[in-house]
């Protein structure tokens, strides 16, 4: 009766503990049993496994075909002895028998740990992946557990991920015990079980972090409709407002900037321009390049490019340190961008018409030769006539 107790109590724990179905704990005992007793009768009989919950226990069974003549005595029995155990049987059908399964039951108990060991691994590892295929793209908060090679593994609560070197921000540096909020990116799975891949460089980083900020976003009044990110040092983020009573950038910058300073703080500090997004390529493009302010605008649709004049004054805030802000914008827009001077623009103008202009002198007076001649050329035809 105690047996009965504990197997049951065996199969409640693990099913409570582990979250792991308990279809799947009683297979892995009936497999147990089974696996031990095929190795005690050397796989020569046709042995099937049960678990019955009424009594708590695995019963085993050994299948017998019914046969005129007996050649296998292991797994056929003869007519004769066959109707001693049932009447109504006849011959080609299978009769089951109950084996006493406590001559094993060291061994099967030996066995089925392992046997359940594995399967709740398997098990445990199935449900991870299955809870986080459909978290890609969910900001998370874990604690930084280990460094491997220079990556971060990262503890989740139901599993580890890993940050790599290559997502992780430049400057960032992580010790033991700290909390950090990163993105689920992907989740492959391995030998070693389900990988969970985090990145804290994906532009999505930014849009989720303002997600959590502003409940507009949250509650899509406000969308987000581009990011680009240059991480650590600089970003952009496109903004567009479906209410028009609700400024968009306003919206994300917060109460004395409250909203953005969190992100930015979350971010160690990184730049952050909020970008109101227009259709408008042009305006768009004037709005990407903020704080610069722009004069002309020239496009070029067939070759998604545009040529964007500033005053001389605003050029290098244009451009930004080593190109970045052109740089982000041209990516943040999608158009290709290039920046000029109002005085760069104002030469390349003059000496584009001072060409025009000898080439029209030249090409006059081409065209003067060319009638001087032909009108030369008829006079000689009517001497002739």
């Amino acid at each position: 009766m105690e047996t009965t107790f504990n197997l049951k109590h065996i199969i409640d724990q693990i099913v409570k503990e582990k979250g792991i179905d308990r279809h799947i704990v009683v297979e892995a005992l009936e497999q147990a049993v089974l696996t031990a007793a095929n190795k005690k009768f050397r796989n020569t009989r046709d042995l099937e496994a049960h678990y019955n919950p009424e009594v708590g226990e695995v019963e085993l069974f050994e299948f017998v075909t019914v046969v005129d003549e007996v050649q296998d005595s292991y797994k056929e029995i003869d007519m004769e002895e066959a109707r001693e155990i049932d009447p109504d049987v006849e011959v080609g059908d299978s009769l089951g028998m109950k084996l006493d399964a406590s001559g094993f039951t060291r061994i099967a108990a030996q066995t089925a740990k392992q046997v359940i060991i594995q399967k709740v691994r398997e098990a445990e590892r199935e449900t991870i992946f299955n809870e986080f295929k459909d978290r890609i793209g969910e900001l998370v908060t874990g604690v930084v557990r280990r460094f491997e090679k220079g990556d971060l593994v990262i503890d989740l609560g139901r599993a580890e991920a890993v940050l790599s070197h290559k997502e992780q921000a430049p400057r960032e540096v992580y010790r033991q015990g700290d909390r950090v909020k990163t993105l689920i990116t992907d989740i492959r799975m391995t030998p070693k079980g389900p990988q969970i891949v985090l990145s804290r460089t994906h532009p999505g980083v930014l849009a989720k972090l303002f997600e959590a900020e502003v409940p507009e976003i949250a509650e899509g009044i406000v969308e987000i409709k581009a990011v680009v990110r240059e991480p650590g040092s600089r970003a952009k983020i496109a903004v567009y407002s479906h209410d028009s009573d609700v400024d968009p950038v306003g919206a994300c910058v917060g109460m004395r900037g409250s909203r953005v300073q969190n992100v930015v703080s979350e971010l160690r500090g990184e730049k952050i321009d909020i970008i109101p997004w227009s259709d408008d390529a042009a305006r768009f493009a004037c709005n990407a390049l903020q704080p610069a302010v722009v004069s002309k605008v020239y496009i070029d649709d067939e070759n998604r490019s545009m040529e964007i004049i500033v005053a001389d004054d605003q050029l290098s805030l244009a451009i930004g340190k080593k190109g970045q802000n052109v740089r982000l914008a041209a990516k943040l827009t999608g158009w290709r961008i290039d920046i000029k001077s109002e005085t760069t623009a104002a030469e390349a103008e003059l000496l584009q018409y001072s060409s025009y202009d000898g080439a029209t002198e030249e090409v006059a007076e081409e065209a003067a030769q060319a009638v001087e001649t032909e009108g030369e050329a008829v006079a000689e035809e009517q001497v002739e006539a």
